[in-house]
Formats: structure tokens, sequence, C-alpha cells
């Protein structure tokens, strides 16, 4: 009774070959997935692993990188990372910059991190500039512990600021 109309369906024309059903576009040729340009899309990129350095490596000097750092060794310098971890078997002498730190060993200078952890295996001698902190039971600790909304920044603000005061000298007190 009903029969399909001529409009809906294009006649082949000449040079075509019968399609399979459901396929509009040639088979060899693949749909573009982006616009044609200077650029790729890619697939996001996987985090690199965190830089190790051994038990039996030394370092003297600074560090810095955006990814990540685990110490084993011994670094003499600064460290500044995105995550550092400091193993049990590590000592580091010299300032640490980082948005999260993790002290299993020991450290002998200034800690400055959003996210500072202390397990309980760590030893630090040195104040820690922090904008939250984690202390295990354990861990052994020497210096001052300062709040800061930005203690990446040297220059950060501190929760509570701190008044400068002036400085007499015994000398100068005595004199009319």
């Amino acid at each position: 009774m009903f029969s399909k109309s001529k409009i809906n369906d294009p006649s082949p024309q000449k040079g075509d070959s019968p399609k399979p059903a459901g396929h509009d576009k040639p088979q060899d040729a693949p749909k573009p997935l982006a616009p044609q340009g200077d650029y790729k899309a890619a697939a996001p990129k996987a985090k690199p692993p965190a830089s190790v350095l051994s038990s039996d490596l030394h370092v003297t000097g600074n560090m810095k990188t955006a990814g990540d750092i685990q110490v084993e060794g011994t670094v003499e310098g600064d460290i500044r990372a995105h995550l550092l971890t400091i193993g049990e078997t590590a000592t580091i002498k010299g300032e640490v910059i980082a948005d999260d730190v993790v002290v299993n060993g020991r450290i002998v200078g200034r800690v400055r991190g959003l996210k500072v952890r202390l397990t309980s295996t760590a030893r630090v001698e040195g104040d820690i500039i922090h904008k939250t902190i984690a202390i295990e039971s354990g861990a052994h600790f020497e210096g001052s512990v300062q709040r800061q909304d930005d203690p990446l920044n040297p220059k950060g603000k501190s929760a509570e600021p701190v008044k400068p005061t002036e400085q007499v000298r015994p000398s100068e007190t005595n004199r009319s």
C-alpha cells in the first residue's frame, strides 16, 4: 500500500556504488574530530612521576621544579617544588618551599608550604611558615610556627600581623 517517496530518497548518481544503510559518507574518509588548524587536540598529559634523589646521593646546590621531588639522600641548599617528600633517611640543610611538604626525615632550615606535615619520624630545626600544618606524635621540632595566607611568598601577610618595635640602645637612654 505504501511506497517510499522519491523526495526523501535521492537516487544514486553516476559513478556511485550502492551504500549500506545508515552510511551517508564514504567509508574511506574519516570524520574530522577537531577543526583543521595549527593545533592538535591531544589527550590530557599524565602527571610525570616524582624525581627521586636516592639515599646514596649528596647534592650541594639549589633545586627548583614545578613537579614533585622525593629526597632520600642529603641536600645542602634550597629546594622549591610542588610536592616535596623528605624520606626517613634524608637530610636537608637549607630552605624548603613547596605547595605540599611531607617530612619523614631531617630538615635544618626554614620550611614554607601551603600544607606541611611532620610525621612521627620527622626532625625539623627551623621555622615553619604554613597555611595548614599537621604534626604527628613523635615528631621533633625546634623553631617557631607561623600561619600565613600565602606562605610561599616571602612577603605574604600573616594571620596575626606583627608590629615592629623600636630598639633603644642603653647608651642613648642615659643622655640628658
